[in-house]
């Protein structure tokens, strides 16, 4: 993967993201994304958020711009009780390993089912990408999955997220949030 993406391939990231009807924020350094938590945080009224797969830098930042009075949850969560224990979540935060420019597709490796219930459940998600993890195209991202296939043989899913979770019908109507978040985030750290 490239260490220091092209600011083309930065906005070509984001402006496919909107076109998929998420919004992208693209900020120089960690300590950006506090305001724009808070303000989507306090946009969606969010009584409680849920935190997974971060950093403890990435971590500590982001529950420091959640506002005071919103419950958060965080990690460990229980193994029992998943995923009762965070439908009251009305935003999920999670780290992302890395993001694909062709397709606006944010890229978790999950391994467990933690990361993937707090970036599907909540209605609105936000995921936190470094620009050092964008890569162009799908097939640049085989190199990362395998890796991550391989260091972890026996529990590995990979999530590929772009956009708001999104279902046609026969009609050809397209609804927004049936089988997931109807908001989707993306904050894009330029920071390497």
């Amino acid at each position: 993967m490239p260490n220091a993406p092209s600011t083309s391939l930065v906005e070509a990231f984001a402006d496919r993201f909107r076109e998929l009807s998420g919004e992208a924020h693209i900020i120089a350094r960690l300590e950006d994304a506090g305001p724009i938590i808070a303000s989507i945080v306090q946009a969606e009224s969010a009584e409680c958020v849920a935190l997974a797969h971060m950093d403890d830098t990435t971590h500590e930042a982001v529950r420091s711009a959640i506002p005071g009075g919103t419950e958060i949850l965080e990690p460990p969560y229980p193994s029992d009780g998943l995923p009762e224990v965070l439908d009251k979540a009305q935003v999920g935060i999670t780290g992302v390993d890395w993001a694909i420019a062709e397709t606006a597709t944010l890229v978790e490796v999950c391994t467990d089912d933690v990361v993937r219930l707090v970036s599907g459940l909540p209605r609105t998600h936000i995921g936190i990408v470094r620009a050092s993890t964008l890569v162009d195209k799908f097939t640049d991202a085989a190199e990362p999955m395998r890796k991550a296939l391989a260091d972890n043989p026996e529990n590995c899913s990979i999530s590929f997220i772009s956009g708001p979770s999104r279902t046609g019908d026969i009609e050809m109507i397209l609804t927004l949030g049936v089988h997931g978040p109807e908001r989707a985030h993306t904050i894009i750290i330029e920071d390497c």
